[in-house]
């Protein structure tokens, strides 16, 4: 399809941080947008999976909320469990005298974007596909404009371009714009395998009950298990494959020991991993499991690393204004889940400074980029201490259980889980973490 040959605002990115901005946008009622992605159709794997309530509540600022609260499941609590009894359970209806939408929603990020692209649609706005960016240049006649070349040869005038292009951004490339991690160090837990499973037969135990994100603790490692039930079996079909039983979300991180992941983990890999890391309900083992289970379909699978970089600066000009916004801001360890949430909050943010300033501009086209460098400082420093929280959380949940000495027969694994379950007999304890994870303290 052929691009225009100018448009005010150029979104590079159709994910969840490129349709946000777009739906902001169409709400701060600028209309003269284009949004591009690079590949023909949107990403048909589940990835990202939950939704806290300042993300929920900047969705329904914007009108974009109704499609996702529809279709997710409502989070009742996050569960930290040894391999066969619970630790800790922070209950998210805390959250109720705080926000209008107090529990996090759990939905694959397909039908997240499946969501997002129907509202827009709605909107009469189409995801332009597929244009790949592979130049940038000042516009000869006005220093304001950036030319955007494509891959087909096509070029486009923008006065604003948002990089919402992933983790290897070509915008944050060619506009030359660093990507490291703020503060460097050695993780042993440096790789994390995720899965969307059925297992044969089906697991019971209040482990596999919706609404639960369950978090298992186990010989220096964590695996994270979230029941989908049979909501999302019609979206995360592929190949043609019918499921008709309920889909698990599984993931763990694995140990540098462990050697390097395959690239789309198989089946065999994914039992192994259940085997020697998941809670008991749900591995093979009948020493362990009274009812073993086994890995029936393995649906899609995917490794990446847990390390956290950020863009020196998510503003610059090359004419235009060029931000960049999620993975191309950003990538955090997905421990506690921001990384997603953080790039649909910048997004929201992102289209209010810009409409503010295209406003400006029109009243006074020599208007200075204060209300932009603004937003960029502010995002950026919010990016550094959601990498901070989430590097927290990584190092608190890889804790060895290992004794610090044979004359101190403790570890610090020991140490965490005792005083987990000691203080999460308390509600403000239990409030606390919800609060941490719900966003709502640092939108």
């Amino acid at each position: 399809m052929s691009l225009p040959e100018n448009t005010t605002v150029l979104i590079v990115g159709a994910g969840p941080a490129g349709l946000t901005t777009a739906l902001s946008l169409a709400h701060h009622r600028c209309h003269d947008f284009v949004i591009v992605d690079a590949v023909v159709e949107g990403s048909n794997s589940s990835r990202a999976i939950a939704i806290y309530s300042a993300t929920v509540e900047a969705l329904a600022s914007i009108d974009a909320a109704d499609g996702i609260l529809s279709q997710a499941i409502k989070g009742e609590s996050l569960r930290i469990t040894s391999r066969s009894s619970q630790i800790f359970e922070a209950k998210f209806d805390s959250l109720k005298k705080h926000s209008a939408h107090p529990h996090p929603l759990y939905i694959p990020q397909n039908v997240t974007e499946l969501m997002l692209v129907q509202k827009l649609q709605s909107l009469g706005v189409q995801v332009q596909r597929p244009h790949r960016v592979v130049g940038m240049k000042q516009n000869e006649k006005d220093s304001h404009i950036t030319d955007v070349s494509f891959d087909n040869g096509q070029v486009i005038k923008a006065r604003y371009i948002i990089g919402a292009d992933g983790a290897r951004s070509v915008i944050r490339s060619i506009a030359g714009i660093g990507f490291s991690d703020p503060n460097p160090a050695n993780i042993a837990l440096d790789r994390m395998v995720f899965a969307d499973v059925t297992f044969e037969p089906e697991p019971v135990g209040p482990l596999t009950l919706e609404g639960h994100l369950n978090g298992t603790i186990f010989s220096g490692n964590f695996f994270l298990l979230t029941p989908f039930g049979n909501r999302f079996n019609a979206e995360l079909t592929q190949d043609g494959k019918p499921i008709t039983k309920s889909i698990f979300r599984v993931g763990c991180a694995m140990p540098s020991k462990n050697g390097e992941p395959p690239h789309a983990p198989p089946k065999e890999y994914i039992q192994d991993m259940i085997d020697a890391y998941g809670p008991v309900c749900i591995t093979s083992d009948p020493s362990l499991n009274s009812t073993p289970v086994k890995v029936d379909q393995l649906i899609w699978s995917t490794r990446f690393k847990t390390h956290s970089a950020i863009a020196d600066r998510t503003f610059t000009r090359l004419g235009a204004a060029i931000f960049l916004i999620g993975d191309a801001a950003h990538t955090h360890s997905p421990a506690g889940g921001q990384g997603m949430n953080l790039a649909m909050r910048d997004a929201t943010f992102l289209a209010d400074a810009v409409t503010k300033h295209i406003q400006a501009s029109a009243e006074n086209p020599d208007v200075d980029d204060t209300i932009l460098r603004e937003f960029a400082d502010a995002r950026h420093a919010r990016a550094l201490e959601i990498i901070g929280f989430s590097k927290r959380l990584l190092k608190i949940a890889s804790l060895s259980y290992d004794a610090y000495a044979w004359w101190m027969p403790c570890s610090g694994a020991s140490i965490r889980d005792l005083i987990l379950r000691i203080l999460g007999r308390f509600d403000f304890v239990q409030s606390k973490v919800a609060w941490g994870l719900s966003g709502l303290g640092r939108r």
